[in-house]
């Protein structure tokens, strides 16, 4: 499979304050090649997603923001290109949200979402959150809820699920933005 696993955490509660993004870009089931940034989100950050992400103003007040970033990122993000998050919902909204508020036009690409395949796949789970499934998978998660980390824990889940049960099943859980 070829696909780009993505993770974005936030500042706040609000989708649009995007404090970091990270890419894991697979090629023929093998992770070839990564990308992370913080995001300066020009918003306020809440002390609870200080705690469960670690990142503060301070680390992002010389990032560069959502706009900035997005011209070095576009080209991923494609008709026909596959998209992968645990929660993908939650990751795809923070990306569409954080782009509309530069006035951005909003990308179309192919999604799949880790969360669902490994409820469909994996149902005897006691939950299906990342780091459960990474570790029912023996996917290595580093640091949960560092974006580079959960990006690549996401990768590994899709890989673990396509060489388990094949292209044609993950194909049914594909769907488009």
């Amino acid at each position: 499979m070829n696909f780009i696993a993505m993770d974005f955490e936030t500042a706040n509660r609000h989708p649009e304050s995007a404090c970091s993004l990270a890419l894991v870009m697979v090629r023929n089931n093998v992770i070839v090649d990564r990308f992370y940034t913080v995001i300066n989100p020009q918003m306020p950050f809440d002390s609870r997603n200080i705690q469960i992400h670690d990142i503060t103003a301070e680390d992002v007040q010389d990032a560069p923001t959502m706009s900035e970033v997005w011209p070095r990122i576009k080209a991923l993000f494609q008709p026909g290109m596959l998209v992968t998050a645990h929660n993908a919902r939650f990751d795809t909204n923070v990306m569409l949200q954080s782009l509309a508020r530069y006035d951005i036009a909003e990308p179309h690409y192919f999604v799949l979402d880790t969360l669902q395949s490994s409820k469909l796949l994996e149902p005897n789970l006691p939950n299906h959150k990342l780091d459960t499934v990474a570790k029912a998978l023996n996917v290595e998660l580093w640091h949960h809820h560092n974006a580079l980390s959960d990006s690549e824990a996401c990768a590994g889940i899709l890989i673990a699920q396509n060489k388990q049960f094949g292209d044609e099943t993950l194909k049914n859980l594909v769907y488009q933005i």
